[in-house]
């Protein structure tokens, strides 16, 4: 059912406000938390080829180097996955266990040993591939108009996703793009009425 009709524009809006302040809300608990552990927690990110390396495909869109790299990941988390919900709550739910599960285990397979990854930038690429292919997919001149937006504001990342930065996950940036196009391409394009 349509969230909109479900729950009214407003109703729809706060239940989308909630879920991004309680992501967001545990974002920034688990930096001050790691600020006073002295970074002990970032031990848990993506660990390349590595068994226990797994967990941080779970845990790596929460995990953050600084209070800088959080700052620099919350307002594009949260406006990319804000457009993500305006589709619907369903939509946002796959779209983010897709991301995370396409980008994180690209990440653990191709990035360098020894190495941890960290931050939510994984799911902020894939939130953009998402965003921007599902224009292409869902033909919808509402999907295209987004898609235009999106470019326009955020198509410049796109060259996070190439080997640059020392210090950058380029991989989580890349197979977390290519999880949001692949989730824009598996969900389901709503059926439009017959005339």
């Amino acid at each position: 059912m349509n969230q909109y009709k479900k729950h009214g524009i407003l109703g729809a809006i706060s239940i989308q406000a909630k879920v991004l302040a309680l992501l967001i809300g545990l974002m920034w608990l688990e930096e001050v938390v790691d600020f006073v552990l002295r970074g002990a927690l970032n031990q848990y990110g993506i660990v390349p080829r590595s068994l226990i390396g797994l967990r941080g495909i779970v845990l790596a869109p929460f995990l953050h180097g600084n209070f800088t790299h959080l700052i620099a990941n919350t307002l594009p988390f949260a406006v990319l996955a804000w457009f993500v919900m305006l589709r619907s709550m369903r939509d946002f739910v796959t779209v983010s266990l897709l991301v995370m599960l396409i980008g994180g285990l690209g990440t653990w397979l191709v990035a360098a040993s020894n190495t941890v990854h960290i931050g939510a930038s994984g799911m902020i690429f894939g939130y953009l591939g998402f965003l921007l292919a599902r224009g292409f997919f869902e033909r919808s001149w509402m999907a295209v108009l987004l898609s235009v937006a999106v470019a326009f504001v955020y198509g410049g990342a796109l060259w996070g996703v190439l080997p640059g930065q020392a210090g950058i996950s380029w991989q989580g940036h890349l197979f977390g793009f290519v999880g949001g196009v692949l989730a824009a391409k598996w969900t389901p394009v709503k059926a439009k009425p017959r005339r």
